[in-house]
């Protein structure tokens, strides 16, 4: 190969580079991390509770089983906080801001079935 066909090749890899960094460092500036709490006892709670955050626009979520402390990273362009809370309310969870419907809290195994902050 020639050297000007192997500089065209340079930059291109460094033009591609430059632009993928770029876009990920914007992308990791629009993320948000936030905390609160959701109800729940077991191992089983904490699987179902971050699996049920397997969604789009969220990109990590980790329920402490002990502190019932949720942590999760999101992009709230593309989802609320709020709707965070509803999903897992959805599957059976009380979160400090929504209340999951009995009939969702009853589906939950019986290990899983917390003491409801409103019982």
């Amino acid at each position: 190969m020639n050297t000007h066909v192997l500089k065209l090749k340079l930059r291109v890899v460094l033009l591609t580079t430059f632009v993928l960094l770029t876009m990920f460092k914007a992308d990791s500036k629009t993320n948000k991390t936030d905390t609160f709490k959701v109800y729940g006892n077991c191992g089983m709670c904490k699987k179902n509770i971050e699996s049920s955050l397997h969604i789009k626009g969220v990109q990590k979520a980790h329920w402490n089983k002990d502190t019932k402390i949720m942590t999760v990273t999101f992009n709230p362009k593309i989802i609320s906080l709020e709707d965070i809370h509803k999903k897992i309310a959805s599957i059976g969870y009380d979160t400090e801001i929504e209340t999951a419907n009995d009939s969702s809290y009853y589906k939950l195994h019986g290990c899983c079935k917390y003491q409801r902050k409103n019982n």
